[in-house]
């Protein structure tokens, strides 16, 4: 069997890969992906828990997990394609992107 201190690892390693990620990356769509890393690292650490102490409770909050972070990609690449359309650019840095018009 393997260590639950492995997984936990591989959890905390992905998650500062996804935290660097967003701290440091001005593409959109690179962000959206690093945060998604971020839930995810999150969710192996539920999983983990929930195998290693025999309950169900972590795998139900990784559903609810994984149903908040497809309904966050849903609307955020809504937002990006929009921004996209109108401005020709999902840099981050670019201030037009900043300001929220109509």
């Amino acid at each position: 069997m393997i260590p639950m201190e492995y997984f936990l690892a591989l959890g905390a390693i992905l998650f500062v890969i996804g935290a660097y990620g967003v701290l440091t990356k001005s593409n959109a769509l690179v962000v959206l992906m690093c945060i998604e890393l971020m839930l995810n690292a999150a969710n192996i650490n539920f999983v983990t828990f929930a195998a290693f102490n025999t309950d169900v409770i972590g795998q139900a909050f990784v559903i609810m997990s994984i149903s908040v972070a497809a309904a966050e990609v849903a609307v955020g690449i809504a937002i990006l394609l929009n921004a996209y359309k109108i401005r020709k650019t999902t840099e981050l840095d670019d201030s037009e992107l900043t300001t929220l018009r109509w």
